[in-house]
């Protein structure tokens, strides 16, 4: 069981057995680029400014969100605070060219940058991507370099030659560079599928992964093997996609809440499994007083080897209203309800504070 203290936002964690300490809250930049809704640059750094006024010192980019759009959005952000105060990761693997074709739109951005993707693993593509990113966060130090998308549900057949790329043309060697000799202070990969993760973890020593939506209040299979060997190993997890792409936020019923055919489960629509179970979880939060946003943001968070969770925001409203469901107390009755359900496993580690009362539970005076 995990105790969170006063100040959950600000709490830091290692990453990996490295030096390097990010906040338990921490903001990714997919919104900044665009997904699905564009964002005007006011919006785009007031999101920034929420972020750090709530305490939040660490900030996840990516080349691919709006097509460099993100990394322009956040440099531009984070420029007028000390450098020495914040930690930043971008990822590698892709460079971006001038976009030859238009753009379809399957991709979720919303008026990308006119840039198109070339997938490159090797040396070459490593170090290029990263100089790149440098440029466009205007930053020569970067904390954190992550592979991107590496893994089967991403490449398919192609997976096998990117994965050669890594191994084999130099993909690694360039990582074990930049952590080396370019003031980079932790590397790993940013995937949204475990097995990615356990085949780097399997030839590559790396400090961290990024993995997006497999630990969540809705998905828990990954107790069975890649926690236990982060763990052993000594590697972060940088919990993302505690939301699973949105259906999670707010639940099914909030008031103001879209509709459920236009919410998202894993970047596509939901699934009538999945509709029925996050209805049940949000039946039980609200048997116990809590917001399933609340319940779905602390929990990957008691988990020993998740170093920080990493929310995405598209307004300062949304960054504040995430650092309070954060930073809300629970009952710990909730939890034992959600086990009792079946909707938690028993083995899942949660957040426990003790003396906090669900309001079901307590005694009129």
């Amino acid at each position: 069981m995990s105790t969170i203290p006063g100040t959950p936002v600000a709490e830091k964690r290692k990453i990996g057995r490295t030096s390097l300490e990010v906040t338990a809250l921490s903001l990714g930049t997919a919104p900044l680029g665009g997904l699905y809704h564009d964002l005007t640059e006011a919006d785009a750094q007031a999101t920034v400014d929420a972020a750090w006024q709530s305490g939040i010192r660490y900030f996840d980019t990516a080349p691919h969100y709006g097509h460099t759009k993100a990394e322009h959005r956040l440099g531009d952000a984070l420029r007028r605070y000390p450098r020495e105060d914040f930690v930043v990761s971008t990822k590698v693997g892709r460079h971006f060219v001038p976009r030859t074709t238009p753009y379809d739109g399957s991709e979720g951005w919303s008026r990308p940058l006119p840039f198109q993707a070339i997938f490159d693993y090797t040396y070459d593509g490593i170090l290029r991507s990263f100089e790149d990113s440098q440029q466009r966060l205007g930053m020569v130090d970067i904390d954190i370099v992550l592979i991107h998308d590496i893994g089967r549900v991403t490449h398919g057949d192609k997976n096998a030659f990117y994965w050669r790329q890594l191994r084999d043309e130099g993909g690694f060697r360039a990582l074990d560079e930049l952590r080396a000799s370019r003031g980079v202070k932790a590397i790993g990969l940013g995937v949204n599928e475990a097995a990615a993760i356990l085949d780097v973890m399997a030839e590559f020593n790396i400090d961290c992964a990024l993995l997006a939506g497999r630990y969540t209040l809705l998905e828990q299979a990954v107790l069975d093997d890649l926690l236990p060997a982060c763990e052993k190993q000594g590697v972060s997890i940088i919990s993302g996609g505690a939301f699973n792409s949105g259906i999670l936020a707010r639940g099914l019923k909030s008031e103001g809440n879209p509709p459920v055919q236009e919410q998202k489960f894993n970047y596509v629509d939901p699934p009538a499994a999945i509709v029925e179970r996050v209805d049940a979880l949000e039946r039980v939060c609200r048997e116990h007083g809590v917001a399933l946003s609340s319940a779905a943001l602390q929990f990957p968070y008691a988990h020993k080897v998740v170093a920080t969770v990493l929310m995405g925001a598209r307004s300062a409203d949304e960054v504040r209203l995430n650092a309070a469901s954060f930073a809300d107390p629970l009952p710990d009755a909730l939890w034992d309800a959600l086990r009792a359900k079946g909707l938690l496993r028993a083995d899942a580690p949660v957040p426990r504070r003790m003396g906090v009362k669900s309001p079901s539970t307590e005694r009129a005076p």
